[in-house]
């Protein structure tokens, strides 16, 4: 038994500490984001509020962005310690690596806890189809972060798995409901949602680029450079825009959402990999343009869910 008083003896963090520390690793913030999609596909396509609706929403809103977040702060730890951009709303990076194990096991273990009995339910819940959509979308969640698989190391892939961690929860609330996926009012929606994801990934990546190539973590802009990048990403976002203008008037105004993000991408043209870091302001600028860009589609959502008028 070790001696309290040892010097290289840390103390297990108190249950306060540790929960907030799980809270922190699921990124509070972009809770809304995963949950709404689910939320909003699964009422607009069914107008039942029932208990496949409140478990799914509660589903993606916490233990889905714990696990999301939380497996890839385990296995990012010691990348993210040296990468200066980390922490606060954009991950919690634990310097002691004593407490970083403790908090690193408790999130594992919190993952199983909260993850599996809401997932197991789900799965007992719907179509064959269903079911399989669900595993897919936290197996893509998994593949991203895992030793072996590591997608968000696969330059293109890493914006594409990255992207259905988001239009995933959707895809399965439309499956769920037994939505055809290539439907009118259907496929531009998550088409949309998906190019507008993987836009938001690459031009999150630009930031990393030096920091990512010192610790030999590839991804799209460490590939074809933080300027092609931020190219990339404003096409990308253009292209989610027309995608949304083949929905139905007036759900087509929706059209309208990407252009935002677009322009403040477009602000970085003249990036280049030197000065890569200058792209966090317009990464920051997108974590709170989310916000009206939210309340813009819920209110869509809403006229479309009283028919418009």
């Amino acid at each position: 038994m070790r001696d309290s008083a040892d010097p290289h003896h840390t103390a297990p963090p108190p249950a306060p500490a540790l929960l907030g520390s799980l809270v922190k690793a699921s990124r509070p913030v972009s809770w809304i984001n995963t949950a709404f999609p689910f939320a909003a596909a699964y009422l607009l396509a069914t107008h039942a509020f029932d208990a496949i609706l409140v478990v799914g929403t509660l589903f993606f809103l916490i233990p889905y962005n714990l696990l999301m977040y939380g497996i890839n702060d385990v296995f990012d730890h010691e990348s993210d310690l040296a990468n200066p951009r980390k922490g606060g709303v954009e991950g919690d990076v634990i310097r002691d690596r004593d407490r970083a194990r403790r908090v690193h096991r408790a999130i594992l273990w919190a993952c199983a806890v909260t993850v599996v009995p809401p997932f197991v339910w789900l799965l007992a819940q719907g179509s064959v189809a269903a079911g399989i959509t669900l595993v897919l979308v936290l197996a893509g969640v998994l593949a991203y972060s895992v030793p072996g698989l590591r997608f968000k190391e696969r330059p293109f892939l890493d914006s594409l798995t990255s992207a259905l961690h988001f239009a995933g929860p959707l895809l399965y609330a439309l499956v769920l409901a037994e939505q055809p996926l290539l439907a009118r009012t259907t496929w531009p929606v998550w088409a949309g949602f998906i190019l507008w994801g993987m836009a938001s990934h690459a031009f999150g990546a630009v930031q990393d680029v030096r920091a990512d190539r010192v610790g030999g973590i590839a991804s799209v802009a460490t590939v074809i450079g933080a300027r092609a990048t931020v190219q990339l990403s404003i096409g990308l976002y253009g292209a989610s825009s027309l995608v949304l203008l083949a929905l139905p008037w007036p759900a087509a105004v929706a059209a309208l959402l990407p252009l935002a993000y677009l322009a403040s991408v477009a602000r970085f043209m003249r990036v280049t990999d030197e000065t890569c870091e200058d792209a966090n302001r317009g990464w920051r600028t997108f974590l709170w343009l989310n916000q009206p860009v939210g309340f813009a589609v819920t209110m869509l959502v809403i006229g479309a869910w009283k028919g418009w008028g």
